[in-house]
């Protein structure tokens, strides 16, 4: 597609989901759009590694809201499902406790009613006022606020009634415990915060509507890997005439009287844009690539003293045998739930026990393994760099842990399954990902660092600069930077409009 010199110019830098959904949306609108990505593929936290016949997702394998997707292929006029094979998965995972008891959880109502009846009968009433409770946060929180602009301290004043009277002000945890007893059901209910960075014991309750959005749009795969995502919205980006170009790390952002203008590459080169949108770690975006800013500084000092949520332990494997009794998502809970949280968020060590997240995506499609094989990959939550863990020691200590935690639970003889291997650990998402001390998931999600408190998506340090992806509002997880894209539907003007 040929473009027209006077074409608005838009720069994203960083090619994560919110990257890439700012540059759909920005060349629907009129811009001439060019993503700039350090990595040597597109992705960000969506990278995908190939490795010895087995592809491994780096990042999300969940998608909770695909609508979200969809509105950017018929943005284009395209449908998702040209690129993109979603499937539904149901039941969307398990819990193992460390008793050995296990918790189903699906996407049938009544199948939720009866499981929760099995584990805990006298909790089934406040199961279900629990769940009317979780669509009415939804609604409010995700439906309302989710894609809206919190520019002003007067958008959060407007909201705050809302947001007080539905719980605002209570933990994920708080809120969940009144309305069930048994402590299993309470982490099953409460265990969300964490696929976004939150400590379910101090994450706002607002976060509680994940377990509404779940039922209500189901938990989906894609087909080929979380890649075939990626890999879709960078064609619609070329197809409207827009570039991706990877292998570009950004050094800095270019400011002409204290607006953005463009960008320097670390090689040297310049590249003139109307907008910024930024898709880094906003820690990073003021701290490193905005370096002439006046009003920067501040913010910047900010950020750094901020609670930021913990990091990640990966460990992405492929066996030479297939575990078919092994669901595509497990959650393997450890003996402690409370206490290992607070090992991880508030005394900043590395536990002897753990909880873990297993991803098997070859329960629902085989091609990402050799013929007869598995791929997998197995996280735990450990703190962020602030911790003083030397990773380059402790990782592959802590990967052999993880490997005997899971062949004593649910993957027997794993050790001679076992046939490639790669690890990430905190100091990967710091130097790999660009992400402030380490953190997975950016800023935590507590009250006072939400909506209005956030790094907000339209700089107000800097004109003609805008933020996008988890640090920013609304927040982590593939809804949230999605729909801080969608954000910029409102605080940036069209292409047309813009002097």
């Amino acid at each position: 597609m040929l473009t027209s010199p006077h074409v608005k110019h838009a720069i994203i830098i960083g090619s994560g989901f919110g990257g890439l959904a700012a540059a759909v949306r920005l060349s629907t609108r009129g811009y001439r759009v060019t993503v700039l990505e350090r990595l040597d593929a597109p992705g960000g936290r969506a990278y995908v590694h190939r490795q010895d016949g087995f592809t491994f997702d780096a990042g999300p394998t969940i998608i909770t809201a695909p609508f979200l997707f969809e509105e950017l292929w018929e943005m284009c006029g395209q449908k998702l499902s040209d690129d993109v094979a979603l499937q539904a998965i149901d039941p969307f995972y398990q819990l193992v406790f460390d008793d050995g008891e296990r918790i189903t959880c699906g996407g049938s109502a009544d199948g939720m009613r009866s499981e929760v009846a099995r584990i805990s009968p006298g909790d089934v009433d406040g199961y279900e006022r629990f769940m009317r409770h979780s669509g009415e946060i939804y609604r409010v929180g995700f439906e309302q606020l989710g894609h809206t602009p919190f520019q002003s301290w007067t958008d959060m004043v407007r909201v705050a009634p809302d947001l007080l009277r539905l719980g605002g002000l209570q933990s994920v945890y708080g809120l969940v415990s009144k309305y069930v007893r048994d402590p299993r059901l309470r982490v099953a209910l409460s265990f969300h915060p964490l696929f976004v960075g939150g400590n379910p014991f101090t994450t706002t309750a607002v976060y509680c509507l994940i377990s509404y959005l779940e039922r209500r749009h189901g938990v989906h795969f894609a087909m080929g890997g979380t890649g075939t995502l990626v890999k879709g919205m960078v064609r619609l980006i070329e197809a409207q005439g827009g570039s991706v170009r990877c292998n570009a790390e950004v050094a800095e952002i270019e400011l002409k009287n204290g607006a953005a203008c463009g960008v320097s590459l670390a090689t040297g080169e310049k590249l003139a844009a109307d907008i910024v949108v930024s898709n880094a770690d906003p820690a990073t975006t003021y701290g490193r690539l905005v370096r002439n800013g006046s009003r920067t500084p501040a913010i910047s000092q900010r950020l750094d003293a901020a609670r930021y949520s913990m990091s990640l332990f990966v460990w992405y494997f492929g066996t030479r045998r297939q575990y078919s009794e092994v669901a595509h998502h497990t959650i393997v809970l450890g003996p402690r739930y409370r206490e290992l949280i607070d090992d991880i968020f508030r005394h900043k060590r590395l536990a002897e026990d753990m909880s873990l997240y297993l991803h098997r995506p070859t329960a629902t499609d085989p091609s990402l393994a050799p013929a007869g094989c598995d791929a997998f990959y197995v996280l735990s939550p450990v703190p962020h760099l602030d911790a003083g863990i030397d990773w380059t020691i402790e990782g592959e200590r802590y990967r052999q842990r993880v490997e005997q935690r899971l062949t004593e639970t649910i993957l027997p003889g794993l050790k001679d399954a076992i046939v490639t291997s790669r690890i990430m650990t905190p100091l990967d998402f710091r130097d790999r990902l660009a992400s402030h001390k380490g953190a997975a998931f950016g800023l935590e999600p507590v009250l006072t660092q939400s909506a209005w408190f956030r790094p907000h998506n339209r700089s107000d340090q800097v004109e003609r600069l805008y933020l996008v992806g988890a640090g920013t509002h609304p927040g982590a997880g593939v809804p949230g930077v999605l729909s801080s894209a969608r954000v910029l539907d409102t605080v940036v003007p069209h292409a047309s409009e813009l002097q």
